[in-house]
């Protein structure tokens, strides 16, 4: 079976947006405009194709990326019979909502470009910038939408402008709106200075024009303007440009894409993907500007068995790689894995080999998706996204590759989860239940963590949120029928120590026969929270921040005993030390102790280790940290007043305001335990009209008189 797309011909791009940017709307016209359905889903109705499960209908909003293919032939060409014209696009639908971050984090790393949606009248948004963010970091080349130019205070100047503070001064204009509001009409392309209107029944016919008189003068400006931006990008148009010739419309498109690709410039679009109007040429912008697998610098890796780096090329040629970004339970097909090719090409019915955990799987079925729909595929080529059925080991951010030339890709790192809750299956037949359910929706996603709590043997689930995990639970009943009891949401404290200790550890039982004897002595301190992406010494690990150094000389204490040490301190830093919390952020060296010929033995020197740890924890400092939030509330002015006091009263600092729109934008960090329940006092504040995002910021050591709440709310 031969590939079907040549390479240059595919675009994986993702869209993402602030949520109720209109992201999902706009994915809806993207598949109808494609033909990929034959009547358009509204979120307002809840029959969208990529909002395809119940809780995402019944919110109205993006929970899971949903994947599609579908396939483009730019406007203009379209009467050609000419199937060369068309191009293979593999869309992800992703979340807006700041619970769901994980989905944009993970689809980011495995696309090539994205379509980045505003509201055209907010503007930029708080999750607008941390998905500009991620998208930096993946370097990710974008195409911007500033989306809803028919709302009541929609002003495309603002919304550009806003991107231009907040984001990259590298966005350019592409287009002008004609009208905005109730008088939006079509749109006017600065690059071939001709007008364009929708018409049709879902705007279906891109009618181009000439440029209404009112418009010229601006269109002018702005096409020199957006000239000057591109040929800065390339010498010899620069120089012919000053020298009074313009280069050609199809030579200013080859350097602009360049200039995309590189991640120089932003291109900004405009139009209403509700009114059906603009969505059809920022298709068209796709195709001339994002990168297809051809013009991304090659996939790096290392070999597993010797760590020497690797790179794949996107060529079907080379060996199979590939990187798991995505694990679904489908209620018709059972587990899927979605994965990206980064090189070579994998068949239904071979073998695969997994290189984080060095096991061989065979693949059964593998299927392309258009959300909850599927099409099997017997071989699946470089530079594509698919899904395996069925697979059992493979977990998110696992290297798929050929066995016979392993490489590790980078994994996805995920953010931690600051919130948690307990839940307690109702009867013994749902505890069973809840088990399998627990275990799968971990496997899906990687922000949801699930402990038990040792003492009350009690089942304790942590996420990114009250929604996230609110709609965990609810996944837990309506897909697996686990009735469960679930208590209040709670925060994801820390425990640290600020200052340093010494410690020793002494475990010596002797009882009729053989005896124990394990002895050891710490060195504590404080670890200063790193960078993830640091390096280290050799003899350092560095997990959850923390620091373990070996330095026995001699043999004072065996080898084989160096192990059970570190599993002892790891073990004696889950229980915490003042509330129980798990510990972060400690270096512990060391550096004495002493053995017995006969008695000493693994378990003894763990006992040993944890007891050290505890009682120089004790001595050292210990405090607890809480999760501080960044939040953003927008409101009209009048409430203005009120709101920034009721977060100040929570402990909120408050860092400054902004005019969003007609209305005003707080920024303040604020713990999370002030926050729970908080949107339901902002809206009776607000007579309905504030909303308020927040996401994770950073640990900070708790004031005391909260830290002895805490404590003896835990005794």
């Amino acid at each position: 079976m031969n590939r079907d797309y040549p390479l240059e011909k595919v675009r994986n791009f993702g869209i993402v947006a602030h949520v109720d940017a209109g992201k999902t709307t706009t994915s809806e016209r993207v598949l109808f405009y494609t033909g990929s359905q034959h009547k358009i889903g509204e979120v307002h109705e809840g029959e969208t194709t990529t909002d395809w499960m119940e809780q995402e209908r019944e919110r109205g909003i993006t929970i899971t990326a949903a994947a599609i293919t579908c396939f483009w032939t730019k406007t203009g060409e379209k009467d050609k019979k000419d199937t060369s014209k068309k191009y293979r696009f593999n869309v992800i639908d992703t979340p807006g909502h700041i619970d769901f971050t994980a989905e944009v984090k993970r689809s980011m790393r495995v696309l090539d470009g994205a379509i980045v949606v505003f509201d055209g009248v907010a503007g930029v948004e708080p999750q607008s910038e941390t998905n500009w963010r991620y998208a930096d970091e993946a370097h990710v080349p974008r195409v911007c939408f500033i989306n809803k130019l028919d709302r009541v205070g929609a002003n495309f100047e603002d919304s550009y402008a806003s991107i231009l503070e907040r984001l990259s001064k590298k966005a350019v204009r592409m287009q002008i709106p004609m009208g905005e509001e109730g008088d939006f009409s079509g749109v006017v392309d600065l690059l071939g200075m001709k007008a364009y209107t929708f018409s049709g029944n879902m705007g279906e016919e891109v009618v181009e024009e000439e440029i209404p008189a009112e418009f010229v003068e601006k269109a002018k400006k702005y096409h020199a303007e957006l000239v000057e931006r591109i040929v800065e990008h390339d010498e010899a148009q620069m120089s012919a440009f000053f020298e009074g010739k313009e280069p050609s419309v199809d030579e200013l498109k080859v350097t602009l894409r360049k200039a995309v690709i590189a991640n120089e410039i932003f291109p900004v679009y405009t139009g209403s993907a509700l009114k059906n109007k603009g969505v059809q040429l920022v298709l068209d912008a796709v195709v001339d500007y994002l990168p297809s697998p051809l013009d991304l610098p090659p996939a790096k890796g290392i070999n597993p068995k010797t760590g020497e780096e690797m790179v794949r090329y996107a060529n079907d040629d080379e060996p199979f790689t590939a990187l798991a970004f995505k694990l679904q339970t489908d209620p018709f097909v059972g587990a899927l894995t979605f994965f990206r090719v980064y090189a070579g090409t994998v068949s239904a019915g071979s073998y695969i080999y997994n290189a984080n955990t060095g096991t061989k799987e065979r693949v059964g079925r593998i299927v392309r998706l258009q959300a909850d729909k599927r099409e099997e595929v017997e071989k699946v080529f470089a530079g594509e996204i698919a899904a395996f059925v069925g697979l059992k080991d493979t977990k998110t951010s696992h290297t798929l590759c050929d066995e016979n030339s392993p490489i590790l890709l980078e994994q996805i790192k995920f953010p931690e989860p600051v919130v948690s809750l307990r839940i307690e299956p109702a009867t013994k037949a749902d505890q069973e239940k809840m088990g399998i359910a627990i275990r799968k929706l971990a496997d899906e996603d990687p922000t949801f963590k699930v402990t038990s709590d040792e003492e009350t043997a009690e089942t304790i689930i942590s996420g990114m949120g009250e929604l996230h995990l609110e709609i965990l639970v609810d996944r837990m009943k309506r897909e697996f029928n686990v009735v469960a009891n679930v208590g209040k949401p709670q925060v994801a404290y820390r425990e640290t120590i600020l200052g340093s200790a010494d410690a020793e550890g002494k475990y010596i039982k002797q009882t009729g026969g053989k005896g124990q004897y394990g002895h050891v002595k710490l060195k504590m301190k404080h670890l200063e929270p790193v960078d993830p992406d640091a390096k280290v010494a050799k003899n350092v690990t560095r997990e959850d921040h923390f620091e373990f150094i070996n330095n026995i000389k001699g043999g004072v204490i065996p080898g084989e005993f160096i192990n059970p040490v570190e599993k002892g301190i790891r073990e004696a830093m889950t229980r915490g030390i003042l509330a129980g919390y798990p510990v972060v952020d400690v270096s512990v060296d060391l550096y004495d102790g002493s053995y017995h010929d006969v008695d000493s033995s693994e378990i003894a020197f763990k006992i040993a280790a944890s007891m050290a740890f505890q009682d120089g924890a004790k001595q050292a400092k210990p405090v607890i940290l809480e999760p501080i939030m960044k939040v953003e509330v927008v409101v009209p002015e009048q409430f203005m007043g009120d709101i920034t006091g009721s977060l100040s009263g929570k402990r909120g600092a408050i860092e400054g305001m902004e005019d969003r729109g007609m209305n005003k934008a707080i920024h303040a960090k604020v713990p999370l335990s002030e926050m729970f329940g908080y949107t339901t006092t902002l809206r009776s504040m607000t007579e309905g009209r504030g909303s308020m995002t927040m996401e994770f910021d950073h640990y900070e050591v708790v004031p005391n008189n909260v830290a002895q709440d805490i404590i003896a709310s835990r005794k």
